[in-house]
């Protein structure tokens, strides 16, 4: 399968049928046409944004009867490519539009439970949202400048907020109160996340350090210094072993949680790197930058892999979905775009805010995407 005109995928057939006995040419080509005019539906009417949902629709129907036509032939229906179009079926279109916070938000996340939003703002409130009512169903104040970053633990009872006020504080979602104050930063602090057992707190912030947190005690345990320029996202590997840290400095470095010592550096990127990932099996790194690109890396050998171009303004945020070929990422051209990692494809784009994009989330279910804009709303595609 090769990329051809229109954004349309075909199989080439003069490598499927070149040097067979005519009755075999002739079996390939009925498999020929079958998979191009399915893919050709897929990529040109199921992948397209600027087409209606009953298109998408159209082709899936189309796809079903052609299989249904020429599952009987003698080399069978072709198994994987089920699993293509399955991956790609999943149409997202702008389900809700919250509203409430006065100025630019600066970040969602999800629930692990999906039920629940949290939110950050420069009105230096944070919120919490019910997805199904899209309705906010608590407010906190106590940050003294912008919100730069919030998040929920893993079960759902805390949220860890951070600030451009250089501090960090925790918050009972029960009592709606905030918990605990982490001070320590000299400067603002761009991002902070409870690590995967919920026991520590990792930190990043423009006085260009790394620090690690103890819930419990409200102490600083670990500092990373390496970066040489502000550092604008942190966040741990899965398995909780590992940093990924991003820079104005253009480099990306992976630290070892423990021993505070540097793993690897990354280097690449032309511009201020904005936020890296780990993917969910640790092998690889996605990141995103003010020079417009996303990269992925090997996070064991520390190489560039692949890069996705299409964005033409800053790419703000970006993520893994569950099955880490698929990648999802925001951008100041007010665009959302969804990437097959190892087609180096963008296959769908949602257009909604009518201001730049500061951060994107996914469902733990992979159905439902949440976005924040300087637009000063929050919406939900699914």
């Amino acid at each position: 399968i090769s990329k051809g005109h229109n954004n349309c995928t075909y199989v080439r057939k003069s490598k499927l049928c070149g040097g067979m006995k005519k009755n075999e040419k002739s079996q390939q080509t009925k498999e020929f046409y079958v998979v191009t005019s399915c893919v050709h539906l897929f990529f040109f009417f199921g992948f397209d944004n600027k087409k209606e949902k009953k298109y998408d629709n159209c082709a899936m129907g189309q796809y079903n009867r052609l299989k249904n036509k020429y599952a009987s032939i003698d080399f069978g229906w072709i198994e994987e490519f089920d699993k293509i179009i399955t991956q790609y079926a999943k149409y997202f279109k702008l389900l809700k539009t919250l509203q409430g916070h006065s100025l630019n938000v600066r970040s969602v996340k999800f629930s692990s439970d999906g039920t629940k939003i949290v939110s950050s703002s420069d009105d230096k409130t944070i919120r919490i949202w019910d997805v199904e009512s899209g309705k906010t169903i608590q407010t906190w104040m106590g940050h003294s400048a912008p919100v730069m970053s919030a998040q929920f633990s893993r079960d759902g009872n805390m949220v860890v907020s951070c600030s451009s006020d250089g501090s960090i504080g925790l918050w009972d979602v029960k009592s709606e109160k905030e918990i605990k104050r982490f001070i320590g930063h000299l400067q603002c602090v761009t991002n902070a996340e409870f690590s995967p057992n919920g026991n520590t707190i990792v930190s990043s912030s423009w006085d260009n350090t790394i620090r690690l947190w103890d819930i419990k005690s409200g102490q600083q345990i670990k500092q990373y210094i390496g970066h040489s320029h502000w550092v604008n996202d942190v966040q741990f590997s899965p398995n909780g072993q590992m940093l990924v840290s991003s820079s104005s400095d253009r480099t990306i470095k992976i630290w070892d949680v423990d021993s505070c010592q540097r793993i690897k550096e990354l280097r690449g990127h032309l511009d201020v790197v904005k936020q890296a990932q780990f993917s969910p099996d640790c092998h690889l790194i996605v990141s995103c930058s003010v020079d417009k690109t996303i990269r992925i890396w090997d996070a064991k050998s520390g190489t560039e892999i692949q890069k996705l171009v299409g964005h033409f303004n800053v790419v703000s945020s970006v993520k893994f979905s569950l099955n880490y070929q698929t990648i999802i990422s925001c951008s100041w051209d007010k665009t959302i775009r969804l990437w097959d990692a190892k087609l180096k494809t963008e296959f769908q784009r949602l257009e909604g805010h009518s201001n730049l994009i500061t951060s994107i989330d996914v469902s733990s279910d992979c159905d439902v995407i949440v976005s924040s804009s300087f637009d000063m709303t929050i919406q939900l595609w699914g």
